[in-house]
């Protein structure tokens, strides 16, 4: 995704709202622009100017998870001087927003030059649908998809973040859906970034008994804050044979549903 504004980090916004810095993430940038698209929509329908800096780079959870500190620092100095310009850094992924916020002043304690620009940059980065409520204040959408929906609560947003109430408040807005919840909403799907490939047995199991629950819903889409979690739902879904309509929330609470679901047509 390219940036919408004519000025780089360090130049004036044009608007009065904050400023905010995109960050899209690797695998919605290159699975699913439509999210980045959305959060975009989102955040500009909430007053906000919103750059997307165009030599930002993966948050390095894949390094940090696999113990390769050295890699995701260089990383992480990368990522903080694309976006600590800007009034606040958001990212449509509980997980990647975790990264930042939460890791980064642990990776680089005790670096004398580091530890306080990660410090500064953390508390302004946010997850896409936390800061539209508890930030900007949105209580509500101009969204209509007619549908039964039930939501999937991501690892990290929900724990590292606390993001749980915040997506069904605005999904509650969106005219003709109805929200079910789901049977253990708030357990992994086995997805986890380098755990699956890591442990696949183990993911199996736990992503076979998520398809059981969201098929048991009743539900006829699915819909999370994290790409990756949504990904391996669908496809676990897909091999048994449930049709169900898969999306990233931004895309519902944009309105941004005339693209095909993740997977492709049901």
């Amino acid at each position: 995704m390219g940036s919408n504004a004519a000025t780089g980090p360090a130049g004036p916004a044009s608007k009065t709202g904050p400023r905010v810095g995109l960050f899209v993430t690797c695998l919605v940038d290159l699975f699913r622009p439509s999210v980045g698209f959305a959060a975009l929509k989102l955040l500009e329908d909430a007053g906000c100017t919103v750059e997307v800096p165009a030599n930002q780079t993966c948050c390095g959870q894949p390094t940090y998870n696999s113990g390769d500190r050295a890699d995701t620092a260089a990383i992480a100095k990368s990522v903080i001087e694309s976006f600590e310009g800007f009034d606040y850094v958001v990212a449509p992924s509980g997980s990647c927003a975790a990264m930042l916020k939460r890791h980064y002043p642990e990776l680089f304690t005790g670096d004398a030059e580091w530890e306080p620009r990660a410090d500064a940059f953390a508390p302004r980065v946010f997850e896409l649908v936390s800061f539209l409520v508890d930030v900007l204040g949105v209580t509500e959408v101009e969204a209509a998809v007619s549908a039964t929906a039930t939501y999937h609560d991501s690892c990290s947003g929900l724990r590292e973040l606390g993001v749980r109430a915040q997506p069904r408040a605005l999904l509650g807005s969106v005219d003709g859906l109805e929200l079910k919840e789901l049977r253990d909403a708030d357990v992994c799907c086995g997805f986890g970034g380098t755990f699956c490939v890591k442990y696949p047995d183990i993911s199996n199991a736990i992503v076979t008994k998520k398809s059981k629950a969201i098929e048991e819903s009743g539900a006829d889409m699915l819909l999370a804050g994290d790409l990756g979690c949504l990904m391996n739902m669908d496809g676990k879904l897909k091999r048994r044979g449930v049709a169900m309509e898969v999306r990233h929330v931004a895309e519902v609470l944009a309105g941004m549903t005339d693209t095909p679901p993740i997977g492709g047509k049901l």
